[in-house]
C-alpha cells in the first residue's frame, strides 16, 4: 500500500483548476459545487440539454447523479452520457436509488453501458446493479449489506462482470467501502456514522472523483483517495463539533477545505 498512498498523498493541490460539468439533484447542487470548490476545481452545473455540445468542448470532467429523478432530468443524463461516451470525457455515474424503480434501473443501465470511467453508489444500490439481494429502502443502505459475507458477495459479484466493464471502476461505499477493478478489489475502514445522517455524502464523495478525473488523476487512485478524504475529514470533523447534525455538516465542509494542509492525513488511512 506504500506506492498507493504516496500517490494519493501527491494529489493535492491541483496543478490546475479543472471544469467539472455536475448534472446532479437540485437537493444538494450547492453542497456538491463547494466540495469540488474547496477541492481546487471549478463546478458548472447545467442539465439544460441546449448546452451539451458547448460545455463538452470545454469542460474536463463529467458527474452524472440520478438523484431527484423527473422526466425531464432523466433525458439530460441520458444524453450527457451518451455524448461522453463518444467524445471520451472522464464521467463517474452515480446510480442513486438503483433498482427501487424501473426508470432508474432503466436508466442506469444505459448510463453504465456507455463506459463510465467510474460507477458509485452506495453498497445497496451496487448489490442490485450486479444482481444481489438487498433490503435497502429508498436511496439509502442497510447494514444488512455490509457484514463480510455480504462483502465477500459483492467483490465476487463485480469481479464477474468486469469483462463488459473493463475500463470502469466500481465503488460502493457504506460502512466500510469497496473498490473493484477487474480482478483487484479494496475495503476502505475510515468511518463516521453521522455521515450517514445529512444528505449529499455520497454526492460529495462522487463530485470529489470527477474533480480528480478532470485532471488526469487514474480512476483507481482517485476514488481511493474521494473515500478516504471524507471520511478522515469527517472524523476530524466529529471531535471538532460539540454536538447537532448541523455543525458536524459544516465542519465537514470546512475539514474538506482544511485537510490538505495536514500532509500526513493519508497515514490515517485504514485498509481492512
Amino acid at each position: 500500500m506504500k506506492n498507493e498512498l504516496i500517490k494519493i498523498k501527491s494529489i493535492l493541490p491541483l496543478q490546475k483548476p479543472p471544469l467539472v460539468h455536475c448534472i446532479i439533484n437540485d437537493i444538494t447542487l450547492e453542497t456538491v459545487a463547494n466540495t469540488i470548490l474547496y477541492l481546487g476545481g471549478k463546478p458548472i452545473m447545467s442539465s439544460d440539454t441546449r448546452e451539451f455540445s458547448s460545455l463538452f468542448e470545454s469542460t474536463d470532467a463529467l458527474l452524472l447523479n440520478m438523484g431527484r429523478l423527473n422526466e425531464s432530468h432523466e433525458q439530460s443524463l441520458s444524453q450527457a452520457s451518451s455524448l461522453a461516451d463518444m467524445t471520451k470525457k472522464p464521467t463517474v455515474v452515480d446510480l442513486v436509488g438503483y433498482g427501487i424503480t424501473n426508470e432508474r434501473t432503466k436508466l442506469g443501465i444505459t448510463m453504465a453501458h456507455n463506459h463510465p470511467t467510474v460507477i458509485k453508489g452506495n453498497t445497496s444500490e451496487i448489490r442490485r446493479f450486479v444482481g444481489l439481494p438487498s433490503l435497502a429502502k429508498g436511496i439509502d443502505g442497510t447494514s444488512s449489506d455490509q457484514h463480510d459475507q455480504a462483502l465477500k458477495d459483492l467483490i465476487f459479484s463485480l469481479k464477474q462482470i468486469t469483462t463488459d466493464y473493463a475500463d470502469t471502476v466500481f465503488v460502493a461505499t457504506g460502512k466500510k467501502d469497496v473498490i473493484v477493478q477487474n480482478d483487484k478489489h479494496l475495503i476502505l475502514n475510515n468511518s463516521v456514522d453521522e455521515l450517514n445522517k445529512f444528505v449529499g455524502t455520497g454526492d460529495m464523495v462522487g463530485a470529489m472523483i470527477t474533480t480528480l478525473l478532470g485532471v488526469g488523476k487514474d480512476p483507481w487512485v482517485a476514488s481511493q483517495f474521494a473515500i478516504s478524504y471524507l471520511n478522515i475529514a469527517a472524523e476530524k470533523a466529529l471531535l471538532l463539533t460539540n454536538g447537532g447534525m448541523e455543525n458536524f455538516r459544516r465542519e465537514v465542509l470546512n475539514q474538506i477545505d482544511l485537510l490538505c494542509n495536514d500532509p500526513q492525513w493519508v497515514f490515517n488511512i485504514k485498509y481492512s
